[in-house]
Formats: C-alpha cells, structure tokens, sequence
C-alpha cells in the first residue's frame, strides 16, 4: 500500500472533502492471488449465493453471477424469481439457476423464503440486492439472510434500499457485511456528504462498526474502522448501469474463497476497475458494456496472480 495524505486525495477525488488525515492507495504489487492447488475440486474454492432480480430486472442477477464464475468461485448459486427464471437461466454461463416463488408483480413471494434459507446455510459467502425490487418478499428475504447468515455477505442496490427504510436491519447481522451503495444510495442508508467522499465514509464507518464500507466512484473508498483505502483504478467508462452488479459478483467470489473480508474488497474493487480501464483502451469510454468486464475479468487475474496461475 502507499501512503498518500488527506490533502493529496482530496487534490486528486474530491475537491469538497476537509482534506485531513491519513489513508493507503492500493498498489497491484499488493494484490497478489495465490496459485490454486492440484489437488483441489469446485467445492475447495467456496459455493456463492447470489440472490437478485424481479420482471424487468433479469439483467443485474446474470452480470453478478457471471462476474462470480469468472472470479474464482468453486460454485455460484443464483436465485431469481421464476418470472424471470427462463431469461437468467439461458444467459448465465454456469451458475446453477434456481427459479423461486414469485409474487402478482414478478418480485419474490414471501413464500420464497424458504428455499433462500436453505441454500444459504450451505453458502460461503452471499451476495444479495441487484435488481431484487422492494416488494414484501424481498424486503423479507434481505431481513432474514442478514439475522441468519454464517458467511460473509454483500449488500447491493436494492438490498441496500431497502435497509434504508429500515436501518435497524444492519446492526442484527453477526458475520462479516461489506455495503457496496453509490452515492445516492450512501444518503439513504444515512450517509453524509456534506463535507465530502473521505469524511462522510469515516463518519459511517464510525457509526457502524460492524460494516466494511465500499464507497463507489471516482476513487472509490473502502472503509472499515480507522482504516481507509482508496482505489486507484477505474473511471468515467464504468459510469454505466450493471457495472455495479459485476464489482458485487466479484467480491462476492473472493469471499466465498476465503479470502479476508478487507483484501478481498479491496482485490474486487481494484480488479473491477483495471478490467475497466484495459476494457476502455480497446472499445473507448462511451461504448463499454458491463458484460465487456466480465469478458476482461480472465486476462486481469492472470496478471495479478503469482507465476504459474
């Protein structure tokens, strides 16, 4: 990590920030994934769960789980309401598909429940939100995976919405959680930013412990404790609906591998940005697709692996 002072991020990010303080920006040097074993089999490298989507969202559950298959993960498990059951199962590459009870509006049936619970006993991490919706089936489903997970779980989009109506939710998960909002959605879990990305990210980390922050943008922040991290790699192509629900498949692969909740938050959001900026250089900044990250993921882990991977 390099050391770079409050003031030098907020010359280089964030001009409203106060411009105080101490923080690391990641270096690729840093992010070193190890060689997998020979003799290994699917389950050595983790089961992800990802739940996601509702009718009109089927778009945001196969980026994720496409991004988790290519990151890593030893089995990816995504569950979607089954009224968009038969377009995720076609586009995704190979995570297993589990259509799920569905309510009169396409979103998850509070009968859903069930089977959420039962495939998340036997997950190593858990990624829930992208494209969910905020019916009663999901607002639901977020509740209880959060008091009943024993994985490391990401929250993202419409998890996250929904947390904002109720923010109680956040301090009854007992295992790693790692929040993954843009801005907008940083202010309706309560963030402020008033004073800029760098204070209003400590200010939250302060007041929620319990929670490893990813702040998304423009050097975007991870933020847990007293420490803060800032990513060096990504910009303006990325400013693109999806390319949020590849960083969560990502993070949520590393996760269900093992690594440490910080490293691989901060390994998945350097990932996803240099895969970003390698996918710019070759179509331009206005016509990356979020699917074109995914497409860079392999060339971008090869070149931060040790020899031989």
């Amino acid at each position: 990590m390099k050391k770079i002072t409050g003031e030098e991020y907020k010359a280089k990010y964030d001009d409203k920030t106060d411009g105080t303080g101490c923080l690391t920006e990641t270096e690729a040097k840093d992010l070193r994934f190890p060689r997998r074993r020979p003799v290994s089999h699917k389950y050595s490298y983790g089961r992800a769960l990802v739940v996601a989507g509702c009718l009109g969202y089927s778009g945001a559950p196969v980026l994720a789980a496409n991004a988790c298959e290519r990151s890593g993960a030893g089995l990816t498990h995504l569950l979607v309401p089954e009224s968009i059951y038969s377009v995720a199962a076609v586009r995704c590459d190979g995570a297993v598909v589990t259509p799920l009870p569905a309510d009169k509006n396409g979103g998850l049936s509070p009968k859903a429940l069930r089977e959420i619970l039962l495939v998340l006993k036997k997950a190593n991490a858990c990624l829930i939100g992208p494209g969910l919706g905020k019916g009663e089936g999901a607002r639901n489903a977020v509740r209880a995976v959060l008091r009943e997970a024993e994985c490391p779980l990401v929250l993202d989009a419409d998890a996250l919405n929904l947390c904002a109506d109720d923010p109680g939710m956040l301090s009854d998960c007992r295992v790693p959680l790692i929040l993954t909002p843009h801005e907008g959605e940083f202010r309706r879990i309560g963030g402020d930013l008033t004073e800029g990305r760098l204070a209003g990210a400590r200010k939250f980390a302060e007041e929620h412990p319990n929670v490893l922050l990813i702040l998304k943008g423009f050097g975007t922040l991870i933020c847990g404790g007293e420490t803060v991290t800032v990513n060096p790699t990504g910009g303006p192509a990325l400013s693109k609906g999806g390319t949020g629900d590849v960083l969560s498949g990502i993070l949520c692969a590393l996760l269900a591998q093992g690594f440490d909740p910080r490293f691989a938050a901060e390994c998945a959001v350097y990932v996803h940005g240099l895969a970003g900026d390698r996918t710019a250089e070759e179509k331009g900044e206005y016509s990356l697709a979020p699917s074109d990250l995914i497409c860079a993921l392999p060339e971008v882990f090869r070149s931060l692996s040790e020899p031989g991977s």
